[in-house]
């Protein structure tokens, strides 16, 4: 059955579960909230011990034909362009396996025209030699054409439904094939059909009022552990970052309810991974490494080339999705634009260094395709 049906009647129909998890979310006090904190890191210590898996984006393209009002990369922007080759995203990840990366996820802009199955199964099968896990967090896909990217030895699926409110979703999405909420609402299910074996999910905090996109957020969670019970599941939780197009958030969250919505995801579903990447400043993040999260970006650039300086000869500009010329110097070093600013700029080093001095173990690597592989004819 479609999440699609669930989350049209949330507002009538909660679980027991998620109407759990609303009372979580309510408004704590000082103590209630650390209680929680305290709850949250017992159980996962339990669940995950003292580790954190480190993972860096690794960006492909910047072109887009979607506008979306708060994406730095959204079609209408005059921005820098660049669709890295293989041999260039080949160069960046050598950089970020030199950094001691085994995780890495490749993102893109969604463009079929550069950025196509066939294309993204041929960067994978490019990396597959030094990266245990890869993940892709690109424009939705049907199961067909994902499956020959899972075949390519991808395993992790992210998209981030961005807001799970209908009326606000629409304002945000004026042009491109992102305005089908449904098809990007299912996108995770189908990714399960392909063969994925992760598979992460999230809400843009600042487009609707967090408390509602938690609500939902959960909703979902608790329909894919129930309908996509054989992969591991992970939520991200990222809050709006300045970016090209200079998009205010409509809505706040502040760094205390970011805490207790990590605290109430975690001692609902014990097992679910929790991401938090670099748009978040360092002491947030050293702080929330320690009660729930178990999963960090570290190190990250969020343009592509932004590791080695690749893709710099085949830069161009776009204004409303038409090419133009760039406006600068040839031979002048430039790179594309990013999707936002990041906050946490200390390097993988550094936050594997503080992870260690608080108690925790840096994982570089957690998973490797010879766990699949057929032994002497038994699985």
């Amino acid at each position: 059955m479609s999440f699609v049906e669930t989350l049209d009647n949330l507002a009538l129909r909660k679980s027991e579960l998620v109407q759990r998890f609303e009372q979580l979310i309510a408004p704590k006090s000082d103590r209630e909230l650390e209680a929680m904190a305290q709850t949250s890191r017992s159980l996962t210590l339990q669940n995950f011990g003292r580790t954190m898996r480190l993972f860096a984006p690794l960006y492909l393209s910047n072109e887009c034909i979607n506008n979306c009002r708060y994406c730095g990369f959204s079609r209408d922007n005059p921005i820098l362009r660049v669709t890295l080759d293989v041999d260039e995203v080949v160069a960046e990840a050598q950089h970020l396996a030199g950094q001691g990366f085994r995780q890495i996820l490749l993102v893109a802009g969604e463009h079929p025209k550069f950025v196509s199955r066939d294309y993204l199964a041929e960067c994978v099968r490019a990396l597959a030699a030094d990266f245990s896990s890869v993940s892709i967090e690109v424009g939705p896909m049907e199961t067909e054409d994902y499956a020959p990217i899972v075949d390519a030895g991808t395993e992790g699926l992210v998209v981030y439904q961005e807001t799970y409110n209908r009326e606000n979703y629409a304002e945000m999405h004026t042009a491109g094939p992102k305005r089908d909420f449904n098809f990007r609402l299912d996108c995770a299910e189908r990714g399960y059909a392909a063969g994925f074996r992760r598979l992460g999910i999230g809400a843009l905090i600042g487009l609707s009022r967090w408390q509602d996109e938690a609500t939902a957020l959960a909703a979902h969670l608790e329909h894919l552990f129930k309908h996509c019970w054989q992969a591991q599941i992970t939520v991200s939780l990222p809050r709006l970052r300045p970016a090209a197009g200079g998009f205010r958030p409509l809505f706040s969250m502040t760094d205390r309810e970011l805490a207790q919505l990590v605290c109430a995801l975690r001692i609902t579903f014990p097992q679910l991974g929790i991401v938090l990447s670099t748009r978040e400043p360092a002491q947030l993040r050293d702080s929330l490494a320690l009660i729930g999260v178990t999963m960090m970006s570290a190190g990250s650039h969020t343009e592509p080339g932004g590791y080695t300086r690749q893709g710099r000869d085949h830069l161009h500009r776009t204004v409303r999705g038409r090419i133009v010329a760039p406006e600068y110097q040839h031979g002048e070093d430039q790179l594309a634009t990013g999707q936002f600013e990041i906050s946490d700029e200390r390097s993988a080093a550094e936050i594997a260094g503080v992870l260690r001095r608080r108690g925790l173990e840096p994982v570089w690597k957690d998973w490797d395709q010879a766990f699949c592989a057929t032994t002497n004819g038994h699985e």
